[in-house]
């Protein structure tokens, strides 16, 4: 079985700060998915490596420093953002003084995100088969979102998981259903019908195989399925939208598709009285990992993403999106 291939970049960014010798790597690939046709005869799997070559996959973020220019900054550096005894990213993640969140409907997905139970604070980021993500600075806190216990769930999947725990939470079921890379239209009430995917080379098709089954566990295999094929690339070429960053609210993304690919969504929104937003950005990575959110290189004290000082090429705490047309809005 071959593994997902991994391209390296390295950049060097200032953003009033120096992030030097970064290594940049993509996520979400799956064996040959390249924009044309695509074979999606063999189930792929990123096999992680040991420790001491595992490192060598991850961005190993130097040391920052920053000076504070003004009293303002001096005084957004006092703030204490994290609240240890939050349970939900509501009540683990304070808004900054002067901002308060977006409204939400009860039922909403802005609702669902800001319930969603969180990791005791301090929790490390574990990968897909439970040991620690090599890099444990980049995150302000961890989501208790299931990942399954395979290299499947890195960051188009855990976007793409975080909708359908949504819709499937709430009883819309006919609201799951996402493209494999090809364009072949997976969705989870045909599969809850008993039928299922065959895969032939780049043919793709439906047969009935099983019996209705609406259990939770069925939603699950219906799920990896979806991660074995879908990624980065449907993601971007089939399933989104280019929105500006003032539109930009809960659930939308910065998106880079390709192999390797990268995509972060928008956990939550606050805003000021001057309607500037600021954002919650949350991840999945490869290898497959726990859902997380995002620590804000700029200030890594305040996770939260500033509308006034998000430009491009934007830097996250992980990975660097070259321009504004990757922020996108999901057709999900």
């Amino acid at each position: 079985m071959n593994r997902k291939g991994i391209t390296r970049y390295k950049v060097v960014i200032t953003l009033g700060l120096l992030l030097a010798g970064t290594n940049i790597i993509g996520c979400g690939i799956r064996e040959n998915k390249a924009e044309s046709e695509i074979s999606l005869q063999e189930t792929v799997l990123i096999e992680s490596e040991e420790s001491d070559s595992y490192q060598d996959k991850n961005v190993d973020l130097q040391e920052t420093e920053s000076v504070p220019n003004n009293i303002e900054e001096i005084q957004m550096s006092q703030q204490t953002f994290i609240l240890p005894e939050g349970e939900t990213l509501e009540t683990r993640i304070a808004t900054p003084e002067g901002y308060e969140r977006i409204g939400a409907e009860e039922g909403s997905l802005t609702d669902f995100m800001r319930k969603y139970a969180m990791k005791p604070d301090g929790s490390p980021v574990l990968l897909y088969d439970g040991r620690e993500k090599y890099n444990q600075n980049v995150h302000a806190a961890v989501f208790e979102l299931p990942i399954e216990e395979a290299d499947l769930q890195q960051c188009a999947d855990s976007v793409m998981r975080v909708y359908a725990e949504y819709y499937w939470q709430n009883g819309q079921y006919d609201k799951i259903g996402f493209h494999f890379t090809n364009g072949f239209w997976c969705d989870y009430v045909t599969w809850r019908e008993g039928h299922r995917v065959h895969v032939n080379g780049n043919n793709v098709s439906w047969s009935k195989d099983a019996s209705y089954d609406d259990s939770y566990e069925c939603f699950v295999k219906y799920l990896r399925m979806v991660f074995n094929y879908a990624g980065t690339l449907s993601m971007d070429s089939l399933e989104s939208k280019t929105i500006s960053l003032s539109e930009m609210t809960v659930g939308d993304v910065i998106l880079t598709g390709g192999s390797p690919g990268h995509v972060v969504m928008v956990a939550d929104v606050c805003v000021n009285e001057a309607g500037e937003k600021a954002f919650l950005l949350a991840q999945g990575y490869m290898p497959a990992q726990e859902f997380h959110v995002l620590n804000n290189p700029l200030h890594e004290q305040d996770p939260w993403y500033y509308e006034t000082e998000m430009t491009f090429p934007l830097c996250t705490a992980e990975y660097v999106f070259d321009d504004a047309s990757m922020i996108r809005r999901l057709s999900y």
